[in-house]
């Protein structure tokens, strides 16, 4: 791992995502990205600041995740190879600061990728591991997208009022990640957000913006999304195009609308319309 700085940060909380098998419309790298910038162009001027860099040769297969080549402002050809990336953001005005780990899903060695990144965590006195997913999934484009927030261990999910996930099979290097957290006694959670699967071209700007809720409402702050608040409007209004023109498909939308409406009818209390009022109230005090 190539260290650039150690910055001074407060209560920090590291922030991941990779792009690859977790990252089903690119809707988890999406929302990592969209944190990265959130409030570069606010009156804070927040700007991600570089920590370190896994060395791609030891963890990536390049046949696999290839590297790409670009030209500069003068026309020179420059090769960009795939890898991870540690940022910092410092944020003032909140009362915590965040690390956000970015790069493709590791090709091999995953322990070793596991043990450097947590490593710098500890050095860095990370209070928290959030990892960021997505799916595809059987659900409506054009109802909320509800984010699932899970646990792998049963103290850590009672004690942070998430699910315990119950998943059984193949895992991704998010899996790793939170199993070596639970060794290490770091307190760790997931959010995965759905992609509706006929409609899982790149980007999924609303599964990215649930994440970026589902962040809002972990933590209780408040983060700008107006970029991407829009983008996720304009992807719905083109998925609603598209339905329009293929009848099967408009049918086969509508009937996953009225199996979610049924199924969260009956769960509706006061107190989740509370929660969802709070959350609206939030959202419009950024604007």
């Amino acid at each position: 791992m190539q260290i650039h700085q150690i910055p001074l940060l407060r209560n920090p909380v590291m922030v991941m995502a990779f792009s690859g098998w977790s990252d089903a419309g690119e809707a988890a790298s999406g929302a990592l990205d969209h944190l990265l910038g959130a409030w570069s162009f606010t009156d804070y001027e927040v700007a991600p600041e570089l920590i370190a860099e896994l060395e791609s040769e030891d963890f990536y297969d390049f046949q696999v995740n290839r590297p790409v080549t670009r030209l500069n402002e003068l026309q020179a050809r420059f090769i960009v190879w795939p890898g991870t990336s540690i940022f910092g953001l410092i944020l003032p005005h909140l009362s915590r600061d965040f690390v956000i780990v970015k790069g493709a899903e590791p090709s091999m060695r995953w322990r070793t990728f596991t043990h450097e990144l947590l490593d710098l965590a500890d050095d860095l006195e990370v209070s928290m591991i959030v990892t960021l997913g997505s799916l595809l999934a059987d659900t409506p484009h054009s109802r909320p997208i509800s984010v699932n927030l899970t646990a792998a261990s049963a103290s850590i999910a009672k004690r942070l009022g998430a699910e315990l996930s119950s998943y059984e099979g193949s895992t991704g290097i998010l899996g790793v990640i939170h199993e070596d957290c639970m060794r290490r006694g770091i307190d760790s959670i997931s959010l995965w957000a759905p992609v509706p699967h006929y409609a899982s071209n790149s980007p999924s700007p609303k599964s990215s913006l649930a994440l970026i809720h589902g962040l809002e409402d972990f933590f209780n702050l408040s983060i700008p999304q107006s970029a991407l608040a829009a983008a996720s409007d304009a992807w719905e209004i083109e998925i609603n195009n598209l339905a329009k023109e293929d009848r099967d498909v408009a049918d086969y939308v509508k009937a996953l609308e009225e199996s979610k409406d049924a199924a969260e009818i009956p769960d509706v209390s006061g107190e989740m319309i509370a929660q969802e009022f709070e959350r609206y109230l939030r959202r419009r005090s950024k604007d």
